[in-house]
């Protein structure tokens, strides 16, 4: 999808992938197989590159800073992914900021986790500091035994725990800013995110009901974090919203983000050109959107092998819906794309899109 924002940008990408069949591989020429966890193929691919950036957040911390010392332009850099890489750095720095968090603490022993349980009560939540992504490296404890156990495989893993209250929140919001290496900075509005078993389903734009102040306390929060941590490019801030109304920060992601699919055809400029913008230092582009209500929906692999069959059904029972499918191989559960879709009334435009995602999906056939 970026590949897309380069071409009319005039931008020549190349991409390392791990493998010829990933999405990226598929539609870049400049691709060089190679894993980022290879120190030695990250400098190879380096070379002769104007700016490194990232579509996740897993290449090793120490090998940026590498290659920033060898002059690569790491954006966002080091310095500021570590926080996307390990919540509890995160949820340390973010505290020090003063920022809304959920009570939290590292553990590592039994007392830890029975400390925690005294100062929150039970549920709370565990999560693994590194790695966990949609909804895996997360346990919701109930008690201290479950607490235990999950500390235990964690143990043997080698996995450091976060423990985090559970919040009551009514909804996931999320935030999304931009900010250029001169400090220039973009905020998107504020949407909500529907998630379910902790995978992102549907994301509505701007989030239905928010008051004003809210939206502009939350673009306030991911505009701080911008640039207290220093980063470069795009920047999702994920957030519950508590019944009182205020926000508590639950991840961070300094890349494009799920929840900001909807701008590809939803905004004046996307989020993906965005980040080219911002990672290259250009100016940053316009953030409204280009109609009162923008729905996305993710498609999620069921059963069906094959869903390029499906698009003549829903293409032409709604010409509205815009298609964006990623090339993944068909997997139950698994992201392979997904709709956007924009109106003016709210409830018409979310069932266009289930609609559509749904009929993608195999769900329904008529």
């Amino acid at each position: 999808m970026m590949q897309q924002a380069a071409i009319g940008l005039g931008v020549n990408l190349r991409v390392l992938a791990q493998s010829p069949s990933d999405p990226a591989a598929q539609v870049m020429p400049g691709t060089v197989i190679g894993d980022h966890h290879d120190l030695d193929a990250l400098k190879k691919f380096a070379a002769g590159c104007d700016v490194l950036t990232f579509d996740h957040e897993h290449v090793p911390t120490d090998y940026l800073h590498e290659l920033e010392a060898a002059g690569v332009a790491v954006r966002p850099g080091p310095d500021a992914l570590v926080y996307a890489q390990d919540k509890g750095l995160m949820r340390r720095k973010l505290t020090e900021l003063g920022l809304p968090c959920p009570e939290w603490s590292l553990v590592s022993t039994q007392d830890d986790l029975a400390d925690f349980g005294v100062s929150v009560g039970f549920p709370y939540v565990l999560k693994a500091t590194r790695g966990g992504y949609d909804g895996r490296g997360v346990w919701v404890v109930d008690d201290l035994a479950e607490a235990e156990d999950v500390l235990a495989g964690a143990a043997e893993r080698g996995v450091t725990l976060l423990a985090e209250a559970m919040v009551p929140f009514v909804r996931e919001l999320s935030a999304q800013v931009a900010r250029s290496p001169h400090g220039q900075a973009a905020a998107y509005p504020v949407v909500e995110s529907l998630q379910i078993e902790g995978i992102c389903r549907e994301v509505y734009v701007p989030a239905p009901g928010l008051p004003e102040a809210a939206a502009l306390e939350a673009q306030r929060i991911a505009l701080t974090v911008a640039k207290e941590l220093g980063v470069t490019g795009m920047l999702a801030v994920e957030l519950f919203q508590t019944p009182d109304g205020g926000v508590l920060i639950n991840e961070l992601a300094m890349r494009p983000h799920n929840s900001g699919h909807w701008s590809m055809d939803g905004a004046v400029t996307g989020q993906f050109e965005q980040h080219l913008r911002a990672v290259l230092d250009l100016p940053l582009g316009e953030v409204r959107p280009v109609a009162p209500v923008v729905v996305m929906a993710n498609v999620l692999g069921l059963d069906l092998p094959e869903v390029y069959p499906a698009y003549k059904h829903v293409m032409a029972h709604d010409p509205g819906v815009k298609v964006h499918m990623y090339g993944k191989d068909v997997k139950p559960g698994r992201k392979i794309g997904h709709v956007n879709v924009l109106g003016t009334v709210f409830d018409d435009v979310v069932e266009r899109a289930r609609h559509a995602a749904a009929y993608l999906r195999g769900e329904i056939d008529e």
